[in-house]
């Protein structure tokens, strides 16, 4: 990954939310990243940080890092975290053509997540935790 950045937090919050979603967007103007690719980007972004704190530490705060970088014409983001080990690219996709009141709670987040970048992976690194590695075309090559 070229130009890597990283942003650390040691007890991560929703009330640092806004704070990731301001980091992620002034590392990614640099690559001159196309509107709908910043925006797919930071809904993305936010709802993997968002599922980290409350589903992962349970509503706690905990570390959680975020690098923003660029691979060819994709930008890469890996979140990493260490709540207890979820992979959620087995997370199973929704059945959005069931009435809202039928569909369980849950999974929505993920779900666009997955389709709003280009590629979603995981790993789990003992001692180190949750590695989830996020990649979006857009960027203007020069």
């Amino acid at each position: 990954m070229e130009n890597r950045q990283t942003l650390r937090l040691n007890a991560a919050n929703l009330k640092d939310l806004e704070f990731i979603r301001n980091f992620i967007e002034e590392e990614i103007k640099s690559y001159q990243v196309d509107a709908s690719a910043v925006y797919d980007i930071l809904l993305s972004v936010t709802e993997v940080a968002t599922n980290i704190i409350v589903h992962g530490y349970r509503g706690k705060s905990g570390p959680l890092e975020i690098e923003v970088g660029c691979q060819g014409d994709m930008i890469v983001i890996a979140v990493r975290d260490q709540a207890p080990p979820f992979d959620p690219t087995k997370v199973p996709t929704p059945d959005i053509s069931l009435p809202l009141e039928e569909r369980p709670l849950g999974g929505m987040g993920v779900h666009l997540s997955r389709e709003f970048m280009d590629h979603m992976s995981y790993r789990y690194i003992p001692e180190k935790g949750n590695e989830l590695i996020l990649k979006k075309k857009g960027v203007a090559l020069h």
